[in-house]
């Protein structure tokens, strides 16, 4: 799984830290990075595997990487994962295991620190700790947004909702290039690939958007949105 583990720079000199470590102290900083390691994957490599033991709070430095839930013989993908972000499970709190899968989408790296002292700067930091219950709680927002797509819309609509999920926050740019594969924008949307390539060459006749190989433009954005809204 990993290809090469190494220690990079100090965390205190580092560019690709998360927003939430603003608020720790240099010695706090300097206990961060006296318990992480630095992992390199290939893309399709799994980070961690549903079910397994959670002994690290882990952040991805570059590259791209997706969680997702394995189902019954099909995945659900609960969101993409860019630097600087971090996986950071439920399980933790509460049985120290995955309760979801992540995977490199893009060849990526990632800093791993040891859980227990990540447990250790949010008992003793609560500015730390408060930024840290604002980004789950965003990601629990988003996975509520993400339930109503998925149970109350058509395909159509989900696929639409898809697309701007990739255009707004992934890539953020329009045209953009998909580095996630047709199966993955399936599985973002609950439904087989067959159903998201059938749909995705409907909006590219009807002028929405091209899809040359795996370039992306959205060329209606109105259409596309009352396509989302409408379900």
């Amino acid at each position: 799984m990993v290809n090469k583990i190494h220690h990079s720079s100090n965390c205190a000199d580092c560019n690709c830290k998360s927003s939430i470590f603003k608020n720790l102290s240099p010695l706090e900083v300097e206990l961060i990075n006296g318990s992480r390691f630095q992992v390199s994957y290939k893309a399709g490599e799994i980070i961690f595997k549903q079910g397994t033991p959670s002994p690290y709070f882990v952040c991805v430095t570059s590259g791209l990487a997706k969680i997702y839930i394995e189902g019954y013989g099909k995945n659900l993908i609960l969101a993409l994962i860019k630097p600087v972000d971090y996986i950071f499970g439920p399980g933790i709190y509460v049985d120290n295991r995955h309760y979801y899968s992540a995977a490199a989408v893009e060849d990526c790296t990632a800093c791993l620190v040891d859980v227990t002292v990540f447990k250790k700067l949010i008992r003793e930091n609560p500015d730390f700790a408060e930024e840290f219950i604002k980004r789950v709680s965003l990601q629990s927002i988003f996975n509520f947004e993400q339930v109503i797509s998925l149970t109350q819309k058509q395909m159509h609509g989900r696929i639409a909702d898809v697309i701007f999920y990739l255009l707004d926050k992934i890539y953020c740019q329009n045209p953009f290039d998909m580095t996630i594969s047709r199966q993955d924008l399936a599985d973002l949307s609950g439904m087989s690939k067959e159903s998201a390539i059938r749909i995705l060459k409907e909006f590219k006749e009807e002028g929405i958007l091209t899809l040359s190989t795996n370039t992306m433009e959205v060329l209606n954005a109105k259409q596309l949105r009352q396509i989302s809204e409408t379900g």
